[in-house]
Formats: structure tokens, sequence, C-alpha cells
């Protein structure tokens, strides 16, 4: 890299030179301008190419998944380029819903009866049209768990089926109650330490396509969720691998990073906002246990929290609801092979609080680690519309999973 920075400090002088010397135009100082941009140009490739682009960091607490994740996933070792023009994390995190492309999905929705007599939506897309694999019985099924406030219709879900879709896979999104436009049928939704939806939907899922393997990908919450229900099945669970985009670990520190002035404003109130016009658009159903104008006035997702998720799931305080809700304290129980990705840019996820001794002690557990990329974002190419580098890592460890997972089986 110091030879690369040379050479265009060389480059850079170079064409000074020459436009000063050359470049003939009627207005004085036009060619000193040009090479200013030109100079200024190769400084920033220079910066860009030593500080920005960087190889990730792969963490793993086995030889064999660590080894097997570089052989069958090339991205892990590859140098990620975030889009040049907008590598800053928040930039990241804020564009990505709007520059990246949304693949036309056509899903099938089913509603399945939860135990205490409330609904779950879930959206599916068969792939009938698989030529890699045409029998529906055992083509290779994966499950997908949006965000906090999610949906089958978010960018980065859409680009998971798509991806799926070109594998020859059959996707199905599991949205969480009260989000994707079905009613309510009992005061309560969701949260990311209690896993029983998420455990009726995959025995579900699983007793629909007995022979079809199954895996799953979550992100941000959803990744959360199914972190946490990793950690409390052990190997208990038809699963047969995980991956888990821009999770969450220390629930606390996720929170705190949240109530930052800037990330206050910029993040925490756009959450709440939608936390609440949630809770509003069924407020017939929840205001009969709980109150609704004292929950609409909760300024951050902490008080939003303290004053519906906890109590809602019946937690003492909303500290202990918090600390049962970090995977963090759960990893060390996962006997799944899972793959999680973060980036060290993250605001929602500071990295201080990422996993990495706990990862460094189970074999079943893999981190890796970008330096940018944002929550959710990983947008990489000049113009990042199609895909992401999240995207790729989704699409290799999936493929991973489903044609060489038998290779894991004793982690």
């Amino acid at each position: 890299m110091i030879a690369l920075a040379l050479n265009l400090n060389v480059l850079t002088r170079d064409l000074s030179l020459y436009l000063e010397n050359q470049v003939k135009v009627g207005l004085f100082g036009s060619g000193v301008g040009l090479s200013l941009v030109l100079g200024f140009s190769a400084a920033y490739a220079c910066f860009y190419l030593i500080s920005i682009a960087k190889k990730p960091q792969l963490i793993s607490g086995g030889k064999k998944f660590y080894h097997f994740l570089r052989e069958q996933c090339p991205v892990v070792s590859e140098t990620y380029y975030p889009t040049f023009w907008c590598w800053e994390s928040r930039v990241q995190t804020l564009l990505r819903p709007f520059v990246t492309a949304k693949p036309v999905v056509c899903y099938r929705n089913e509603l399945i009866k939860a135990a205490d007599g409330g609904q779950i939506s879930l959206d599916w897309f068969d792939n009938d049209d698989s030529t890699t694999h045409p029998d529906p019985a055992i083509r290779p099924t994966v499950l997908l768990l949006p965000g906090l406030t999610g949906t089958s219709r978010e960018s980065y879900i859409l680009h998971m089926v798509q991806q799926s879709r070109e594998l020859g896979y059959r996707c199905v999104v599991f949205n969480n109650r009260g989000v994707s436009g079905e009613r309510l049928l009992t005061p309560r939704t969701y949260c990311a330490a209690n896993t029983e939806d998420l455990e009726a939907v995959i025995a579900h899922v699983q007793s629909t396509n007995a022979a079809a393997p199954l895996m799953a990908a979550g992100v941000s919450m959803g990744g959360m969720m199914l972190a946490n229900y990793l950690g409390q099945k052990g190997r208990d669970t038809c699963l047969r691998g995980v991956v888990v985009f821009s999770a969450g670990w220390d629930v606390f520190e996720c929170t705190a990073s949240l109530e930052k002035p800037l990330d206050r404003f910029l993040f925490n109130s756009y959450l709440t906002s939608c936390l609440q016009a949630s809770v509003d658009r069924h407020r017939p159903v929840l205001e009969k246990l709980f109150d609704i104008d004292h929950i609409m006035k909760a300024k951050t997702v902490r008080q939003f929290d303290e004053r519906f998720t906890s109590i809602m799931f019946g937690y003492r305080t909303n500290e202990d609801y918090y600390r049962d809700a970090s995977p963090i304290h759960r990893l060390k129980s996962v006997q799944v092979p899972m793959l999680c990705l973060n980036a060290a840019d993250d605001v929602f996820s500071p990295n201080h609080a990422f996993p990495v001794e706990v990862v460094k002690q189970n074999p079943n557990v893999a981190l890796l680690i970008t330096d940018h990329g944002g929550h959710i974002g990983f947008l990489e190419g000049v113009w990042p519309w199609r895909n992401t580098y999240m995207d790729r890592v989704f699409r290799q460890f999936t493929k991973a999973v489903i044609e060489q997972g038998t290779r894991l089986g004793d982690l």
C-alpha cells in the first residue's frame, strides 16, 4: 500500500506539471483548477484504498468452520470496497432503502394460528420455476426474519429472496405479529427475547416440507431472535445453518449508542414513531391491557420498551428484558453452524459490544467484521443498486450450507 501511495503521489505531481504547462484555456487559473481537481481525486483514491477498502476480519472458535467458510465462501476473504461516495456508516444506513433496487416478488400469504389464539403471517415464495430443484417436496427452504419494524417487502429481504430464487431455493418470510397488515387477534406483539412464535413457525415450515432442508437468515432484530432461539435449543432444531446480519449483541449498549444526540435524531426517533404507529393501529385490542396514550408519548426506543414491550412479556423491569434479549449471553450454547456479519461502524450495534471472546470459545459460530457497512448497509460498487456485500455473503453461505453442509455435521 505504501508503494501505491507513492505511485499516486508521483501521478498527481506529473499531472499537475503537465496541466500547468500544456493546458491552454482562455481563463486564468483554469488549468491549475483542473490540476487541483485531478490532484484531489488521486489523493482521495489513495485515502480510500488505504483507509476504507479493507478485508474483513473472520473470527471463529473452530478451525473446521473457519476453513469451510474460506473455502466455500470466498467473500469472507475478499476486500470489501464500500461505495466510494457513501462509505460512512450513517450514510450507508440511510441510503440503502433508496438506492438499492427492489426485485419484483410475488408472495403467497399464509396465516397460521399461535398457541395463544393469535395469528402469524407468513409470506411464501415457492419458486415453482426452479430448474435445479424442480421437486417441491425436497426443494431447499430458507426462512427469513426481517428487522424490528420490517416486513417481507423490505429491500434487503427482497434481495435475499432474489438470491434464493437464482439458486433454485424456496423462501418463507416470518412477519412479526401486527406489522404486515394482518389483524392482531390477541393483545400480544413480539420482542427479541421471546422465541415462541419463531418456534411455531419453524415447526410449521418443517412439517409442511418435511423432506426439504431448512436454514434461516435473520436481519437486525430478526437475527437477534434467531441467535436467542439457537442458544435456547442447542442441537434440538431442524435448522441446518443460520446467517445473521447486523444483530445487536448487547441491548444495553445498542440503546445507549442510539441515544447519542445525532443518532437519536437520525434513527431513534424514527424507530420509536414506527413502533408507536403499529401500537396505535391495533389500539382496540391493546388498550384493554396497556395505557396507549402513555406509550404514544415515548420519545425513544428505551422509553417505548419501558412502557410497552417489557410489560407485555412479563418482565419485572426493562433492564431484565434487555438482559434477556441480548444474544451475547446465549451464544455459547449455539450448536448449529452460524455466521454473523457486522460492520464495525454500525451505530445500532457498537463494535465494543461484539461477542468476539464468546465466539472464540464456540466452534459452531463465526463472526465476520467489516470496517464499514453501517446497519444493514454494506453498499458496494459505483452505483450500488443491484447487489450488496451482504447479499453476496448470504448467497455464498446459504449455498454452502444447503449443498455442502454435511461437512459441518461434527463441529
